[in-house]
């Protein structure tokens, strides 16, 4: 397989790390970044391309897209409208209305489709299936420590350092929560575009010295089945605020077009 990858930073190098590891690399790789990054890349043997047009004349089979939102309208979209299946690991990027309606114009005409990882949770599986039977409610919390909320609109509400007992400083929908903290809420998307969507999906944010891990919880209430799922993420060594979860959760879409058994 040829794969290629959109990005270069903590995601890229740790799912190359995985696929290594577990032998599992693609027969060609090929990887869109910024000149910045090149020579590193280079240098530890990728194939690097540093626009959007000489990645998908390099044909590859698979994109995986691990750079951020504007990746995804930026190269995700021609990828697919070029009939190349994608990986998107930024997926709260589809809480934009309009990108998400362009994304899945996209993937008709190239006749191809948009994967969208589980990344830091799971059962999204078994929320996606449930769909049919009615799902009444989901409420997602993502509580983590005080300091991974470092950089987003949380600092104006509280005083991070500073707090002795959990916070709850967000409360509303997938969508809010989505587009006010986009680094912090792919998983609110992903549970939204699984099962009730970004409106009726309900989101709590909370901010918890008690916790040294990001948690992810939600409880899902469905004519067929309710269940609920906690799960503490341990943190990328290189960058914190990714989940090493989300990493093995994309090697697992990779590697399932490389094995002769997929699940």
């Amino acid at each position: 397989m040829h794969l290629g990858l959109i990005g270069y930073g903590n995601i890229t190098r740790a799912l190359l790390d995985v696929l290594a590891r577990e032998g599992a690399m693609p027969a060609r790789l090929t990887v869109l970044l910024r000149p910045a990054q090149a020579e590193a890349a280079r240098a530890a043997g990728v194939e690097v391309v540093t626009d959007t047009d000489a990645l998908l004349a390099a044909c590859p089979d698979l994109i995986v897209e691990c750079a951020g939102h504007s990746a995804v309208a930026g190269t995700v979209v021609p990828a697919l409208k070029a009939g190349i299946e994608c990986v998107v690991v930024s997926i709260g990027a589809l809480a934009d209305a309009d990108l998400h309606d362009t994304v899945r114009a996209a993937a008709k005409t190239g006749h191809t489709r948009i994967v969208l990882p589980a990344g830091a949770i799971g059962g999204v599986d078994l929320l996606a299936a449930l769909k049919p039977s009615g799902i009444s409610s989901v409420v997602y919390t993502s509580r983590k420590p005080p300091l991974a909320w470092k950089g987003t609109p949380a600092e104006a509400l509280l005083d991070l350092p500073a707090l002795t007992e959990p916070a709850t400083f967000f409360t509303g929908t997938a969508r809010e929560a989505a587009l006010r903290y986009p680094k912090n809420a792919n998983v609110a998307a992903t549970l939204a575009l699984a099962g009730l969507g970004f409106e009726a999906t309900q989101v709590q944010m909370v901010a918890d010295p008690t916790v040294g891990q990001n948690i992810h919880e939600y409880r899902v209430t469905s004519g067929a089945a309710d269940y609920a799922i906690r799960i503490e993420g341990k943190p990328s060594p290189d960058n914190p605020k990714t989940s090493l979860a989300t990493v093995y959760s994309v090697a697992r879409e990779v590697m399932n077009r490389l094995n002769e058994v997929a699940i």
